[in-house]
């Protein structure tokens, strides 16, 4: 082997080192929450925007079940609580979790052996657990749906085993709240003794939404366990094609046909249904009722399912205020590009960068919500390039519409999954990409193939790299579809190159035109 290869050798090495080093320098963050029906632990990486979950299991311990206010929670529930708590130590220890945060919400804080609870699990397990009251866990829920969704203008429902709490938000802020003591396992509890009682028992608790006018017309952003195993049901029942509850969107109607379907359907079908737990169905009648109920009072346009909730949401009181206000699609798909980029040096995020400002000409008049969503694409443009060569398109695709994102609806995920589709050598329309035509409008899908088109184009230009971009300029003139390069980087634009700008040019209807300018011609253009 060569010096030359050798030296170019060491550098990966010493590249992927200081990768590996830097993602073990992250701190690992774990949260448990002990609600009314489940005890969870996540473990995340890092504390940032979007951190990556490293580990979630939960076990339904149901310590809320049968239990009234200021009633006890039972020996059998706290024995399976504690049995939990104690795995999740351990795990926690095996893990180097650098830092672990316990809250008990509802259940834990109405009950008469509350403490002794906590101070049960102390004593055995060693988890120092924070009992939190209704405010608090309002306060987690809404931060969560705003961690999650930045632009949320609506009110939070967050329905736990023993509580539900209601909190409106907009312009990442919180205003009105109200904490009821309707969780999933009292309603359950109240349909069984009485299914004509449940009605009542809910509009009885709701009167004290005294301002439900300030939710009218807006989105509900329903958030906890059986909300979203009810979404879960939607997209069965209307064969969604997208199996992402995060910002899944049901309309106002919804909440109607879910009541009447479960007044039909068995528990035992129920439990049939993918991805509905077994545990859950039997909440899922009055959970049903209960969001039925809240957003004909609200009011809503429609309800759109969180997976965020609590866990986010302290995670994200947690950050710095200027980390709260990033962008958590742009942040992720920075932290992807900067973990598995071709030329992994950590900032990979410039490649990103200078394809936006490559193909910025190319779309004047984007809006902001679109020009971010194609930045997203510019950043993920070499997350394929391990697959095989044969599959890139279809892992690109797969990336954008499986990926853990958040902040970014169905139809951001299919514009973004066809531009990746394209980018990685994908045509469109193909059988491959049929499904993203049932997620959004043929003219966004068409303008992201045009994306695709001109990051492919720029990829194969500066072959994945920065620097060469910074020598080209495109844009769109008269007839003509025209790459400008300084001369001295003529070279760049070789056959494979020109193949691509024509395709790109075709694509806009035009001629494709090469110009090569002096360094005075080129800053002129620049400028």
């Amino acid at each position: 082997m060569s010096a030359m290869a050798l030296a170019a050798e060491q550098r990966a090495i010493d590249m992927q080192s200081a990768a590996i080093a830097n993602a073990c320098a992250r701190p690992r963050v774990a949260i448990i929450d002990i609600g009314s029906n489940s005890v969870r632990l996540v473990v995340y990486q890092g504390l940032t925007r979007t951190p990556a979950v490293l580990f979630n299991e939960k076990v339904m311990a149901g310590l809320g079940r049968g239990m009234a206010v200021g009633g006890m929670l039972s020996d059998d529930s706290i024995d399976i609580a504690v049995a939990a708590l104690a795995r999740f130590a351990q795990l926690c220890d095996a893990m180097g979790v650098d830092s672990l945060r316990a809250v008990a919400t509802a259940a834990v804080r109405e009950a008469m052996n509350g403490e002794a609870f906590v101070a049960r699990v102390r004593r055995e397990t060693g988890i120092a657990v924070e009992i939190i009251d209704g405010e608090s866990e309002a306060r987690g829920a809404a931060f969560g749906v705003i961690a999650g969704i930045p632009e949320a203008d609506g009110v939070v429902g967050d329905l736990g085993g023993g509580s539900l709490e209601l909190i409106r938000i907009a312009n990442g802020q919180m205003f009105e709240r109200l904490s009821l003591p309707i969780g999933a396992l009292k309603l359950d509890a109240v349909r069984k003794k009485n299914r004509r009682a449940l009605t009542g028992y809910i509009s009885d608790a709701l009167e004290k939404l005294d301002w439900a006018a300030s939710g009218r017309g807006k989105p509900f952003y329903a958030v906890g366990g059986s909300w979203r195993a009810l979404a879960q049901l939607h997209m069965h029942l209307t064969d969604w094609p997208l199996p992402v509850i995060h910002h899944h969107v049901m309309p106002a109607d919804a909440p109607t046909r879910l009541v009447r379907t479960l007044a039909q359907l068995p528990v035992k079908s129920l439990k049939a249904v993918p991805a509905v737990s077994s545990s859950r169905a039997p909440q899922l009648p009055g959970a049903a009722a209960l969001l039925r109920a809240v957003t004909q009072k609200l009011g809503s346009s429609c309800i759109i399912s969180s997976a965020y909730g609590l866990r986010e949401g302290l995670l994200y009181e947690s950050l710095p205020l200027a980390s709260r206000s990033d962008d958590p699609l742009l942040a992720a798909a920075r932290e992807t590009a900067q973990r598995t980029g071709r030329f992994c040096d950590g900032s990979d995020d410039a490649v990103g960068d200078a394809l936006l400002a490559f193909t910025d000409p190319l779309f004047p008049g984007e809006s902001a919500a679109l020009r971010r969503i194609r930045h997203t694409a510019c950043l993920l443009a070499d997350s394929a390039w391990r697959a095989h060569p044969d599959m890139r398109a279809e892992d690109g695709m797969d990336t954008a519409l499986h990926g853990s994102w958040v902040g970014i609806d169905a139809e951001g995920r299919a514009m973004l999954a066809a531009a990746l589709f394209v980018l990685n050598g994908g045509a469109m329309p193909s059988p491959q990409t049929a499904i993203l035509t049932q997620l959004a409008d043929a003219s966004l899908l068409e303008r992201a193939r045009l994306w695709g088109l001109a990051l492919r184009l720029g990829q194969r230009l500066g072959g994945g790299a920065a620097e060469p971009l910074a020598a080209a300029r495109i844009g769109l003139q008269g007839k003509s579809l025209t790459l400008s390069l300084l001369r001295a980087s003529a070279a760049l634009y070789g056959e494979p190159v020109a193949r691509r700008h024509r395709y790109l040019a075709q694509g806009f209807g035009l001629q494709p035109r090469l110009a090569l300018l002096d360094p005075a011609q080129f800053a002129a253009l620049a400028g």
